[in-house]
């Protein structure tokens, strides 16, 4: 039986974590997410190391927190939220480029997102990620594709293959947003949120700063795309997809 990434169940028919596990396969993880109580759910799930064989090493709520974690543990695949305080997932692997590239034991990403825009997929996987997965994934295939991270595959939900294949098929350069390459990480943070019908407070709370501070970065993100009004900015990112 299979589900959003095509993994199996065991021989035996066993539906539980372990039975992606395999027999004595070990895998060391990170979990970078800045909800806390989904980072539990995570770690019940998948963290029983004498079943599923994954053994959580540490956790990370922000880009900063993220970094610091993966430098010092060296684990061998981190499962990235997309969305972060401090920068986004993006900036999680645009500071961990080193770490991806050593050549004998590298640390590999997963995302593991609630979100399904193909920006954010095709983002992270311009970052580096070896793969992307959303979090209606089940216990037992999360666990299946962090072993096939850690072995080297390429590991997506089905549909978010899609928007890489898309973006990767030609030969040439993908097309460049010039627009959207105008604004900065956080400047794409606020308006994807805006754009998602959030007040000011609401992205502020989300995403750990001040409201004075969204008002700053919706008055440049509305400069720079030539825009007059948050209702202009929603159609605007409606059309690339990016809500």
């Amino acid at each position: 039986m299979s589900d959003e990434t095509g993994a199996t169940t065991g021989a035996d028919g066993e539906t539980g974590p372990g039975a992606a596990g395999g027999a004595g396969r070990r895998v060391r993880v990170v979990l970078v997410d800045d909800h806390r109580m989904f980072r539990t759910g995570v770690q019940a799930e998948i963290g029983r190391t004498d079943i599923t064989g994954v053994e959580v090493v540490g956790e990370a709520a922000d880009v900063d927190q993220a970094v610091t974690v993966i430098t010092a543990t060296r684990p061998e695949v981190v499962l990235l939220d997309v969305h972060l305080p401090g920068g986004g997932g993006v900036e999680v692997l645009r500071r961990c480029a080193g770490l991806m590239s050593v050549a004998e034991d590298p640390v590999r990403f997963l995302a593991l997102s609630v979100s399904d825009a193909a920006e954010d997929v095709i983002g992270v996987i311009r970052g580096g990620a070896r793969g992307y997965v959303t979090k209606t994934i089940t216990g037992t295939d999360l666990v299946d594709s962090v072993f096939r991270v850690q072995e080297g595959d390429a590991v997506f939900s089905p549909r978010l293959a899609g928007f890489v294949l898309d973006a990767f098929a030609s030969t040439d350069a993908p097309p460049v947003d010039e627009d959207l390459d105008r604004l900065t990480q956080r400047e794409r943070e606020v308006l994807r949120l805006i754009a998602r019908g959030y007040a000011y407070k609401e992205v502020a709370k989300q995403l750990y700063i001040s409201v004075k501070t969204v008002e700053s970065h919706v008055s440049a993100v509305l400069r720079k795309l030539q825009l007059s009004n948050r209702h202009e900015l929603t159609r605007w990112a409606t059309a690339r997809r990016l809500v």
